[in-house]
């Protein structure tokens, strides 16, 4: 028959006893309930742990503390009364770029024994834990501040492509960089006499329209030329018709029956 749940603070103490290395459990008590959700956000495990965590606040929770600061987690496996929780926790002073890529080391469930499961532990997490966190630091060292996206250089020419009401994208030819010319010319656009405009006729289909557009920016920017699009002013109204005036009502001749007589 099993033996009933050992309480948290003895299994805890009994069990960073038994793992390799220095591990240990500070006594200053347990996390407050509410200090869960910080303890859930570091918890390095993608399943039961951080579910027990956030949906059993009420439930006690002990840290371990080990070599090379790092953390395991243990409280008791909700609906389980034979087994606990243990799982890594996210080593702190690390910027999130650092864990990208990195393998979630994840806990494991243990039976209610501190011997046996700090031995499942020693098998089965602490190879895991030691692997994410060793990713963790090379990946600080190789790159220490975040990967942010350069902002686009500056440009000495800039066109502008219109949207016009009926369909077409072109440009005031006025307005087109000397140097852009010919690339629109070969991404289809055409030059309008009438107009005085550089356009990419409607008759083309949405799709075939999209990828001359693409291919004549992708194009332009990379000679320097920046590209900017435009919805075209649309047309203002002209002045408001006045209403036609009624025409004055006839007053009956003589000899004529009124309406009102008939």
């Amino acid at each position: 028959m099993p033996q009933p749940r050992t309480d948290l603070p003895t299994f805890a103490t009994t069990l960073a006893q038994h793992l390799p290395g220095q591990w240990y459990r500070k006594y200053e008590g347990f996390p407050a309930p509410q200090d869960h959700r910080p303890v859930a956000d570091r918890v390095w495990d993608c399943g039961t742990t951080h579910s027990a965590l956030l949906d059993f606040p009420n439930a006690p929770v002990a840290l371990l503390h080990g070599p090379d600061d790092e953390q395991l987690c243990v409280t008791e496996r909700p609906r389980f009364p034979h087994q606990y929780l243990v799982a890594p926790l996210e080593p702190e002073g690390f910027k999130p770029h650092h864990f990208r890529y990195v393998d979630e080391p994840n806990g494991i469930a243990v039976p209610n024994d501190p011997v046996r499961a700090a031995a499942a532990v020693a098998r089965r997490v602490l190879p895991r834990y030691h692997r994410a966190v060793d990713a963790v630091h090379h990946n600080a060292r190789v790159q220490p501040e975040p990967p942010h996206r350069p902002a686009a250089p500056e440009v000495t020419e800039t066109l502008t492509l219109v949207w016009y009401s009926d369909g077409v994208v072109g440009a005031p030819y006025r307005s087109v960089p000397e140097d852009a010319r010919m690339v629109l010319y070969g991404c289809r656009f055409q030059y309008s006499p009438h107009e005085a405009a550089f356009v990419l006729p409607a008759s083309y289909s949405s799709s075939d329209r999209a990828l001359l557009i693409q291919s004549a920016v992708q194009l332009l920017t990379a000679q320097g030329i920046g590209v900017n699009f435009r919805h075209a002013t649309p047309a203002s109204a002209g002045p408001p018709t006045r209403p036609p005036t009624a025409a004055p009502a006839t007053q009956p001749t003589a000899g004529t029956p009124s309406s009102a007589r008939r």
